[in-house]
């Protein structure tokens, strides 16, 4: 169950980004959704939904990769350095 829900988690950004996605090209369509009162609102938040979701995902990539040791030198964690003062 707890699986399951992971995988929503996940799956939910990618719904985001993908409707942030079919904002952007209806409005390059010119075609105007009913909640939104201009194109030019509704391909800025379309946009928000896009970048919203995709680094989301993008971070959870990250992150993961990053506690397993996975990513280049210049993106691994450094120690902590013991401040005396």
């Amino acid at each position: 169950m707890l699986r399951f829900i992971a995988l929503m988690l996940l799956v939910l950004p990618c719904v985001i980004a993908g409707y942030g996605i079919k904002l952007m090209r209806d409005t390059i369509m010119q075609e105007l959704l009913f909640p939104w009162p201009s194109l030019a609102i509704q391909f800025l938040a379309g946009f928000i939904l896009f970048v919203a979701g995709f680094s989301f995902i993008g971070g959870f990539i990250f992150h993961r990769d990053r506690k397993n040791g996975k990513v280049a030198p210049r993106f691994q964690k450094r120690p902590k350095k013991d401040n005396p003062h």
